[in-house]
């Protein structure tokens, strides 16, 4: 039986940020993930957490400058110091709130670029030497280029690849449903191909990224491959409702 973690950035945004936790639980959630939590003190987040009785399944590193465009550093040549300082500000976020993953984004930067794949590798194998000596999963993802145009990482092969490369099993994949779907297709034939690499699972209606099983894909069948290839992990709800959340939760009480 799938566990569902609710995405906080996408879903009861009727509600300010931290008043959303108590919204989660009230939902049925047992765990949230967001993209940020670095407006708030770690503390705040880690006692709205506590408070609601609810797990922390996973946040993005710090991606830049958001409101400029930045969408990770990872990739870019120029920006390694203020990469290893968004990776300091991670973990220690990470430790307080006690999240087991962290995503690390890739940023803007041309696919085919050298210079970029070479500040890429670089700097996942600083970040995975940095996280496993705290003690935290490190994850890439990656987007596809309709959502985000120009993201570096946007190829699920690609991402096996590069963890491959790097050889270290507490990297792993997060394996985005809505994003494989739009880049590929293909779905449960790559559940099963990567599932030793899956480190984590969200999930959105295509083409409208809405509630799951409203769109052109067969969720429920899709959830039963997830619980086939033995993951254990949160699936990730990264979806925008229709309307307001509650009204939208009808999907996840019908499995």
């Amino acid at each position: 039986m799938p566990k569902f973690a609710a995405n906080l950035s996408m879903m009861f945004n009727e509600r300010p940020f931290l008043e959303r936790f108590q919204a989660a639980a009230a939902a049925g959630f047992t765990a949230v993930e967001y993209l940020f939590p670095y407006d708030y003190p770690p503390e705040t987040v880690a006692e709205a957490l506590r408070s609601a009785g609810l797990k922390q399944a996973l946040f993005n590193m710090p991606p830049g400058n958001w409101a400029d465009g930045d969408r990770g550093l990872a990739s870019l040549p120029d920006r390694r110091e203020e990469f290893k300082s968004a990776l300091a500000t991670a973990i220690g976020y990470g430790k307080v709130i006690q999240t087991p993953l962290l995503h690390m984004m890739a940023g803007i930067a041309p696919a085919n670029d050298a210079a970029a794949l070479a500040c890429y590798r670089d700097n996942l194998k600083r970040a995975a030497d940095a996280t496993a000596q705290a003690g935290i999963g490190l994850v890439i993802e990656p987007i596809n280029k309709r959502d985000m145009p120009g993201y570096f990482l946007n190829d699920f092969d690609r991402a096996i690849e590069l963890i491959w490369e790097l050889g270290r099993p507490e990297v792993k994949l997060q394996f985005d449903v809505y994003h494989r779907q739009i880049l590929h297709g293909d779905v449960i034939t790559a559940l099963r191909a990567m599932a030793p690499q899956i480190g984590h699972i969200q999930i959105a209606a295509v083409p409208t990224r809405h509630e799951p099983m409203t769109g052109e894909l067969d969720d429920r069948r899709i959830f039963q491959e997830i619980d086939a290839i033995g993951y254990r992990g949160y699936i990730g709800c990264e979806y925008r409702p229709a309307a307001s959340t509650e009204d939208g939760l009808g999907w996840m009480h019908a499995i």
